[in-house]
């Protein structure tokens, strides 16, 4: 019988590409990044890699990381 099916909450972060498109990384998955030419294109890809890479943990019987991450934008003056 199969496992049922369980939601995972992670932060994602995006960054412009200089020569056009996005890159997308998940922090707390080593490893887990992607790309696409629009915004829209790069969340399908980056929420793709993140359910192959769980995937891959549950099949080799690995812990899946929860999500600890503090995001906190910080002004600095220099």
């Amino acid at each position: 019988m199969e496992n049922p099916k369980q939601v995972y909450n992670y932060t994602v972060l995006l960054e412009k590409e200089e020569d056009g498109g996005y890159h997308a990384f998940c922090p707390i998955l080593k490893g887990c990044h992607s790309q696409g030419d629009t915004f829209e294109e790069t969340i399908n890809n980056i929420t793709e890699a993140i359910e192959l890479y769980i995937e891959s943990l549950l099949a080799a019987n690995q812990p899946v990381p929860k999500e600890n991450l503090i995001v906190k934008p910080l002004s600095v003056l220099v």
